[in-house]
């Protein structure tokens, strides 16, 4: 049997730790009742169950437990406090702000506003990534409702100011909302340090289950309004209909209570392998970091690279390292990535690019084994367009 690439695409899914899987099991076979099933025992067990995970999810964020509403995922989540919000706000304002390199939930929500007759100002980022707090602020207008940015970057691993934003916001009463999907259980995450008004979440970035995420919305000061998006038995207080999948969510909570046990050593050891891999690759000439150089997850590594053929260099490495050029959601795309794009890169650069995820289960000889072969792909792409 041939050997599998090294996977370093973290950021597009990550494995299941085998300790999700665990704690998941008993709840597809012994434990298997509906939440909703309150006559019975079985009902019990699986309600029971879902508590306890909404409570380990609403500790790790610091709110409420009756403040995470559960979804399929982050894009469910990111499209529910869009969406839900603007409708629910519809009488106070028809403004949204929001920013270049957001993830397509986020971007495409607000796009589908825009045909309704909504506003939206979506704002540049510096060359590093990060957004201009003056910018943002200045962007703000009495009809404004809702202001989305990241927690982290999809692509370049930015960590955007989120308390600071947070407070921007609260100053000029505007709700605040953060895609998170990247940024649970890697960088600490306070609700009301940070004053999210709503923040959507995800498991299978953060070594859990695919299908499962959740919405934290807040309850009070202020209490905030969701139009529900899905409509049926009432679950989730009428905000998120739909069966709630016991095992997923039992799993979402393990894996987001392990990475928080492990998020100081881990991205300690991440970063130190980050700095590795990018140390051996700037040694050629023409290769650009992308994004702030330590504003940015332990694990992400972007790099643009001068003078090879971004489908040519992708398809040289890829049997020896599982990696990207940028989100794995817009991977079958032929355009350059937006998020670069917005960093003010030319096209050529946007396209030569490669994303780095390194994870949990990455190993110094997995580093070396990357590093050296992108060495080698790169040199041996320009030596033949010579």
């Amino acid at each position: 049997m041939s050997q599998r690439p090294i996977y370093l695409d973290c950021h597009a899914t990550t494995p299941m730790d085998e300790r999700v899987l665990e704690a998941m099991m008993p709840y597809f076979t012994r434990y298997f009742g509906n939440p909703s099933s309150t006559a019975h025992i079985y009902g019990w067990e699986s309600d029971a169950a879902v508590k306890k995970a909404r409570k380990t999810l609403a500790d790790a964020i610091n709110c409420s437990p009756e403040a995470i509403v559960f979804t399929s995922g982050a894009t469910e989540a990111n499209n529910l406090a869009i969406k839900g919000i603007a409708e629910a706000y519809f009488n106070k304002g028809q403004h949204i702000i929001t920013v270049q390199t957001e993830h397509r939930a986020v971007l495409e929500p607000c796009h589908y506003l825009e045909t309704l007759g909504f506003e939206v100002t979506f704002l540049p980022v510096q060359k590093d990534g990060l957004v201009d707090l003056y910018e943002l602020e200045k962007a703000i207008r009495p009809e404004t409702i809702l202001l989305s940015v990241m927690a982290a970057n999809n692509e370049i691993g930015v960590i955007q100011p989120l308390a600071e934003i947070g407070q921007i916001c609260h100053d000029h009463q505007v709700l605040f909302h953060s895609d998170a999907a990247q940024a649970i259980g890697k960088i600490p995450l306070d609700v009301q340090t940070m004053n999210l008004d709503v923040m959507s979440l995800t498991a299978h970035k953060v070594y859990g289950p695919k299908g499962i995420g959740a919405l934290y919305v807040r309850c009070r000061n202020p209490r905030v309004r969701l139009a529900a998006q899905l409509h049926g038995g009432g679950q989730e207080k009428g905000v998120r209909s739909g069966t709630l999948y016991t095992p997923q969510i039992v799993g979402f909570a393990k894996a987001v209570e392990l990475g928080l046990e492990e998020i100081e050593s881990e991205g300690k050891r991440q970063s130190q392998l980050r700095n590795h891999l990018w140390h051996r690759l700037s040694q050629l000439d023409g290769i650009y970091l992308n994004g702030h150089p330590t504003k940015r997850l332990p694990g992400n590594l972007n790099i643009s690279v001068e003078k090879v053929d971004g489908s040519a260099l992708l398809l040289g490495l890829q049997s020896t390292v599982a990696v990207s050029s940028g989100s794995a959601c817009s991977s079958m795309g032929t355009t350059p990535s937006h998020v670069l794009l917005a960093l003010g890169y030319q096209d050529s650069l946007a396209y030569a690019s490669l994303r780095f995820g390194l994870g949990r289960f990455t190993t110094t000889q997995d580093i070396e084994q990357v590093s050296g072969s992108t060495i080698s792909t790169i040199k041996s792409l320009r030596q033949a367009t010579i």
